[in-house]
């Protein structure tokens, strides 16, 4: 690669180096120290800096200027125009992973002085502190700031290139059994809301933590029996409407009034403090190795069971993946509307028998 320059220095200090021209001049633009920066990485930002030259530009001066730019200032600006395309539930977790992650350690520093090893030595932390899911957020939290920092030419290069998330994700499949259901019910009943409350309407809907956390009166018409969501309190930005069972209605109709705007509140924010509540469940239960988000996944395995096609499952969950995929889901407009309140309520009654032990004609099918 012409250009391309390994520069040892008489301490024995090495660095990999472009040079160029700029206007006529002859420039030195450094990329970095090895081994840190090895051979090939230092190609793919050498290739980048010759390219800028190419263009006209001034690979070693812009460096200066990212030196010059302090990692909170490009937090600020990346909160401020980035998070105008993201769902303010979005926006709000970049808020609390960059501040966490990126503000408390570097947030005074140049952004052009933050490397691979500082970035993955925050994220080896965060897995040694046992929160090997959060090391995830974080990494993608952080490589989505240097990469936007990249695009609106902040830095050159972002410190996250090549560094892959550091913890392996496995998905779950833990359904509750109709016993284990039974158990964690009782234990909502003892609790009261808003907790309690809150589980029983996951259990019964099938809905996200955060679409029901949050929900807010006016987002509910009891007359309708349904739940109105607008898109943006949707996971996947998709307005979803879910029917509510007689049994969901009970729940809402039991619920006290604490808050003029949300159900389940502690003054005027949503609930939220989910890890403690989950250790008075588990208190209050035996049911061994169980989430809330489980509840979504039994609610779904149930409603199979009892004979529900998989189409009006995923169209129940808001999903947009699998039988609306592709093709399908651009022409196929039907919303499923009275298939998914059938559905729900098929699914409530069998919740309903398995909590109370009275078997519904649905089970009473099923066991045939």
């Amino acid at each position: 690669m012409p250009g391309l320059y390994l520069v040892i220095q008489p301490s024995g200090a090495r660095s990999f180096a472009v040079r160029y021209r700029h206007h006529g001049k002859p420039r030195k633009h450094t990329l970095g120290f090895y081994p840190v920066l090895d051979l090939k990485a230092a190609r793919e930002l050498g290739t980048k800096a010759l390219r800028a030259a190419a263009e006209g530009r001034d690979p070693a001066s812009e460096k200066q200027k990212e030196r010059a730019t302090v990692v909170k200032d490009v937090v600020a600006q990346f909160i401020a125009k980035h998070g105008q395309r993201c769902r303010p539930r979005t926006l709000k977790e970049y808020e609390r992973l960059l501040t966490r992650f990126v503000l408390a350690p570097w947030g005074n520093r140049p952004i052009g002085s933050i490397t691979r090893p500082e970035v993955r030595d925050v994220l080896d932390k965060i897995i040694a502190n046992g929160t090997p899911i959060l090391a995830n957020r974080a990494h993608g939290a952080i490589g989505t700031l240097f990469g936007w920092a990249v695009e609106q030419e902040i830095i050159a290069a972002s410190p996250t290139l090549g560094l892959k998330a550091p913890a392996v994700e496995k998905s779950r499949d833990r359904i509750l059994s109709d016993d284990e259901l039974r158990s964690v019910w009782r234990a909502a009943e003892q609790i009261g809301p808003p907790y309690g409350a809150l589980l029983q309407l996951l259990a019964l809907t099938g809905a996200q933590r955060g679409e029901i956390a949050g929900l807010s009166w006016g987002e509910i018409d009891l007359e309708k029996r349904l739940i109105s969501l607008p898109r943006e309190r949707v996971k996947n930005d998709r307005a979803h409407e879910i029917p509510l069972s007689p049994q969901a209605v009970a729940v809402l109709e039991a619920l006290p009034r604490s808050s003029e705007h949300y159900l389940f509140s502690f003054g005027h924010h949503p609930v939220n403090g989910f890890g403690r509540a989950k250790e008075r469940f588990d208190r209050l239960c035996p049911v061994q190795s169980w989430t809330l988000h489980d509840l979504r996944r039994t609610a779904a395995s149930g409603m199979a069971r009892l004979g529900v096609n998989l189409p009006v499952i995923e169209k129940v969950l808001n999903h947009v993946s699998g039988s609306f995929a592709g093709v399908v889901g651009i022409y196929q407009r039907h919303d499923f509307a009275g298939e998914k309140r059938k559905a729900l309520e098929q699914w409530g009654a069998h919740v309903e028998s398995i909590v109370s032990d009275k078997p519904t004609k649905a089970k009473v099918l099923r066991l045939r």
